[in-house]
């Protein structure tokens, strides 16, 4: 007698992010253990009577562990900042894409943090010598896989090109957030007005993806300096929003709180 074949897989919200998670290789608080938790709480409530201020403490507890949990998972969703797996310890060098003329360099933010970067120089100044190119690079990766973009820029427009690399990412320090990002960028273009070959340069701030949200608000945010000549942006995205449900299922949409 043939045995009936397996009920197919539940595909709750839970069981998404649970996979979600052991992809980034996050520890999760799994839905069952909050099962267990739970079932905990209604016991010793029914023997040992808690009176209702332990009780709103302890579910206020658990309520917090898990928006900690969902605030992890989104965070490495949109900072993926690991991958590939040897991205926050091997950047690859310039030299390796044909750049010989470029310096590496450690920048300090304001509260603290230091910015890995490379500051590279055409091989010829062109029509474009009177430029600095600010680049901020996508969500997953360093400054070193973009090295080939900044080349072409190099190449044929003849400008220089500050790969700058945000908090928390490549040999940055630090964690990234929105809030982070936006300091690395100002600390970033101050750079490129305080150091004497480039203080008088236009800048054109260049933003992939993830970069493009970056690139935007530090122009809007300097627009009145007058150096800024212009902005590239390179599949960017409108809003965190809209973007997540093309690389999760429907139902991981309601983790999209962040902007």
């Amino acid at each position: 007698m043939s045995e009936s074949p397996p009920p197919p897989p539940s595909w709750s919200i839970t069981n998404m992010a649970n996979s979600a998670a052991q992809y980034l290789r996050l520890p999760v608080l799994a839905s069952s253990g909050l099962a267990v938790v739970a079932s905990g709480l209604l016991y010793f409530k029914q023997k040992l009577v808690l009176s209702n201020s332990c009780a709103r403490l302890v579910v206020s507890y658990i309520h917090k562990a898990h928006e900690l949990e969902v605030d992890h998972v989104c965070s490495e969703l949109i900072y993926p900042r690991n991958v590939p797996t040897d991205a926050r310890t091997f950047v690859p060098k310039p030299r390796q894409f044909g750049v010989n003329n470029y310096e590496e360099l450690q920048i300090p933010t304001p509260d603290g943090e230091s910015l890995h970067a490379l500051f590279l120089r055409p091989s010829k100044k062109g029509l474009a010598g009177d430029i600095t190119v600010l680049m901020f690079h996508g969500n997953a990766g360093n400054i070193g896989h973009r090295i080939p973009i900044a080349r072409v820029l190099l190449d044929i427009l003849g400008c220089n090109v500050l790969m700058l690399e945000y908090r928390g990412y490549g040999l940055s320090t630090g964690v990234p957030d929105e809030a982070g990002l936006k300091i690395d960028a100002q600390t970033g273009l101050d750079y490129i007005r305080q150091r004497a070959e480039t203080s008088n340069n236009k800048v054109i701030v260049y933003g992939q993806s993830l970069g493009g949200a970056v690139a935007i608000n530090l122009v809007a945010e300097n627009q009145d300096k007058g150096d800024i000549g212009g902005l590239i942006l390179e599949n960017t995205f409108l809003s965190i929003r809209k973007l997540i449900p093309t690389y999760v299922r429907y139902h991981l949409r309601h983790i999209t709180h962040l902007r």
